[in-house]
């Protein structure tokens, strides 16, 4: 008699878990379409989406050997969330990425570049060396800069961009940043477009307080007869500590001090989604109003089907799930399954390749996209 209910105990215990993990994981995967001003604790299971992936992969393996009628539970609930799960992890074992595109392709990069190396330039100058060369080797036809370190009016600077943009052959740009904010007296912090065709528009968009999250810039792009608008964009970052960043690798609760710092790691996060709801908002009703194809890049700060995600990707195609593979992750640290670096395109582009360059010269990986209009 023991023996058999301890067997009904445990077969309910597991039935039940995986039945919470089914309901959190399709949380995770659509609550981002729900507003966070109400929904903001679903923004923590978009975070967990993949890690619920897993577990909800594992409980298939476990329900094999056990009962196999139980798999359906886990089943059902991936296929149910196919299409977030696409977002999450494209349904393909590889892609590949050949520098040499077609002649029709426009090659697309997007990148934070973490203020271009220039805290760190006296003592290694080599990786600004390292990222120009990186960029140079894939030729793209557009870049789109975040956390971009420049100077547009002092030839001395370290950063002048006249002189980066003729090397990299790129020699037009639109560059966007708040003065009452700059990186010192000779170099502003902001958001840049770089572009080998002729721009015949710039725009950056802001509202109060005017600071570096607060502001994005479309750029209309001219090839050929086509005119693309590019949005450049950099939604609102958590702002972590180093403290918090070595609580949210090492996570425990054994004194005050934790309890203070998972508090302080709640609130950022909280105060993260409610943000980045109202500028995802904003950036879409201005990609609504495009009368052209448009391509967002940006440093989204916020994983795949998140509200920013599903709100500024809505109608568009976004480059990493037509063409990647794997978990895609753009951010160096942290966690190994953060993506949250994005290329959208219209629907009119065909997307040819996608790749995310693991080389770390910043603390984001830079994405490229090749795509052709007229799809």
């Amino acid at each position: 008699m023991p023996k058999s209910f301890f067997r009904r105990f445990t077969k309910k215990f597991f039935i039940v878990t995986n039945s919470i993990v089914a309901v959190l994981f399709l949380l995770g995967c659509y609550g981002g379409h729900l507003n966070p001003q109400t929904w903001w604790p679903l923004g923590f299971l978009a975070l967990g989406a993949f890690y619920l992936l897993v577990v909800l992969a594992l409980f298939i393996v476990f329900w094999l050997f056990v009962k196999i009628r139980w798999t359906s539970l886990s089943i059902i609930t991936i296929l149910i969330a196919y299409k977030p799960v696409t977002q999450i992890i494209p349904p393909r074992l590889s892609s590949s990425f050949t520098v040499k595109r077609d002649k029709n392709d426009i090659r697309i990069m997007s990148w934070n570049v973490e203020h271009f190396d220039i805290l760190q330039h006296k003592t290694h100058p080599e990786v600004k060396a390292q990222m120009m060369e990186l960029i140079q080797t894939y030729q793209p036809d557009i870049a789109c800069f975040q956390e971009m370190v420049g100077s547009d009016s002092f030839p001395q600077a370290i950063n002048y961009l006249p002189d980066m943009m003729q090397q990299l052959q790129l020699p037009y740009c639109n560059y966007s940043y708040n003065p009452k904010v700059d990186f010192d007296g000779q170099h502003h912090f902001g958001i840049l477009t770089l572009s080998k065709y002729p721009i015949i528009n710039k725009q950056s968009i802001g509202e109060y307080p005017y600071d570096y999250n607060s502001i994005f810039q479309y750029t209309d792009i001219v090839r050929d007869y086509d005119t693309i608008r590019v949005f450049n964009i950099h939604l609102q970052s958590l702002k972590f500590s180093n403290t918090n960043l070595k609580f949210i690798d090492a996570p425990e609760l054994k004194n005050e001090q934790d309890v203070r710092q998972s508090k302080s790691v709640i609130y950022k996060l909280k105060i993260g989604f409610l943000k980045r709801m109202k500028q995802s908002g904003r950036i879409r009703e201005e990609i609504k109003k495009s009368p052209y194809p448009v391509v967002v890049c940006g440093d989204f700060n916020d994983v795949p089907n998140s509200y920013a995600y599903n709100t500024i990707g809505n109608g568009l195609q976004n480059t990493f799930a037509e063409k990647g593979a794997g978990i895609g992750r753009t951010f160096s640290d942290i966690s190994p399954t953060l993506r949250i670096d994005n290329i959208f395109v219209s629907n009119n582009f065909t997307v040819q390749q996608y790749t995310c360059i693991n080389k770390r010269l910043s603390d984001h990986f830079p994405i490229l996209a090749d795509v052709q209009a007229g799809k």
